[in-house]
């Protein structure tokens, strides 16, 4: 099967997934519990989609400026310093470390 084949098949069950958020008791979404799940399943994604766009580069890992800039995108982050602040000085330091040569 070609590409474009596989890339519709992908659509449709993304499609179908989402559809299915519409067959869920409203009994089941007004649980306590499952609003915490759902906010923690959130972060776990957004976590882990953070550190593979870190540290992949096409196939293979790669350890370059994006990993610097994340690790002071963390430290400010700890330091409860507000959200623009944490991307200025992640993008800062992505910027200083590229410049140094680190690619």
């Amino acid at each position: 099967m070609s590409l474009w084949i596989w890339l519709l098949i992908a659509c449709a069950l993304a499609y179908a997934w989402k559809l299915m958020g519409y067959f869920v008791p409203a009994r089941l979404l007004k649980d306590p519990r499952m609003s915490r799940v759902a906010g923690t399943m959130t972060i776990g994604l957004l976590a882990s989609l953070t550190v593979v766009n870190t540290v992949a580069s096409g196939q293979s890992l790669a350890a370059d400026a994006r990993l610097g800039a994340l690790a002071a995108a963390a430290i400010a982050l700890a330091l409860r310093a507000p959200f623009l602040l944490v991307v200025v000085l992640g993008a800062g330091t992505a910027a200083v470390l590229r410049m140094l040569g680190w690619n």
